[in-house]
């Protein structure tokens, strides 16, 4: 009882909200997947999608899969994941010669074991492939997921030195910068993320550095501007799944930024796609066209 299957993930997710949001832009996948059921799945849901294409999809070994264990009254979720093909996919898989587009997203960092090593120059071999994304003309964008471990400090800063586009949420942006953003009430601590977001930039975010919570999404612009917009208020029983909602959040803001958004614009429209996603239990089926996102605001008040 309760139990789905769904697809998952950074690329996943990402790219399906960004195809629901604009049935008409090119996306394009890249990864490594498992030749076997679990594959065929996120095949099929990819190519439900007119304006994904799969071609630097690899199909090998065994699908990567997560558990998610959702809290039916707090909402609360736990992950048990296993990494199979995805985490053995590295720059050798990679043809940039076919790669199209204008903004590279990656993620999740901390959960490509391939990337999440050691590099005698660049400090990880994910910082390599964003500055080799960088010299082949792509703008680049991080992702990270959230564990608890002291991995952050070591695997995070070397790929913000290479990063236009940092959108993480407040539980990992405290844990790399080591700026408490949440205090031992688990109240947000909204007076310290300005400067946790200045520390991004400071580790070498170029853009946009975001921090997106369930209060709200914070940033600063390219000129260093701070942004700060409450999210929505949701009426009791609105949520019916939190899985989504950070990649969601991710998909909008990356959709503001590739079609000219400011800052401002491209935060609301997170908020209004996470929104969104929470309606549905899966991770992708509450995203729905742009104009129909945004309506959520006619909707709902702000917080």
């Amino acid at each position: 009882d309760g139990i789905s299957r769904a697809v998952g993930g950074a690329v996943c997710n990402v790219i399906v909200d960004l195809a629901k949001l604009d049935p008409e832009m090119p996306l394009y996948a890249i990864g490594k997947i498992g030749d076997d059921g679990e594959g065929d799945l996120i095949m099929q849901t990819l190519g439900e999608h007119k304006n994904i294409n799969t071609d630097n999809v690899i199909r090998e070994g065994i699908s990567a899969f997560t558990a998610v264990m959702s809290d039916r009254i707090t909402n609360e979720r736990t992950f048990f994941t296993y990494l199979g093909a995805n985490g053995k996919w590295d720059e050798d898989n990679i043809d940039w010669s076919k790669v199209k587009g204008d903004i590279f997203h990656v993620g999740y960092i901390l959960l490509l074991n391939a990337l999440d090593q050691d590099d005698p120059e660049y400090g990880t071999r994910m910082a390599r492939l964003l500055h080799h994304a960088q010299q082949h003309g792509l703008k680049t964008s991080i992702d990270v997921v959230s564990e608890a471990s002291d991995r952050f400090t070591r695997f995070v800063p070397p790929a913000m030195k290479y990063t236009d586009y940092c959108i993480i949420n407040e539980v990992e942006a405290q844990q790399t910068t080591g700026i408490i953003l949440r205090n031992e009430a688990g109240e947000l601590v909204t007076e310290n993320i300005p400067e946790a977001l200045h520390e991004m930039k400071r580790l070498g975010v170029s853009t946009w550095a975001v921090i997106h919570c369930p209060e709200g999404g914070y940033g600063l612009d390219e000129n260093n501007e701070y942004v700060a917009l409450g999210s929505l208020k949701l009426p009791d029983g609105y949520i019916k799944g939190t899985v989504g909602a950070g990649d969601a959040f991710c998909a909008g803001v990356l959709y503001g930024a590739e079609t000219g958004r400011t800052l401002a614009q491209s935060i609301d429209l997170g908020i209004a796609s996470a929104a969104a996603s929470l309606s549905q239990p899966g991770s992708t089926e509450g995203l729905r066209t742009e104009a129909e996102v945004l309506g959520l605001f006619d909707e709902f008040q702000r917080r």
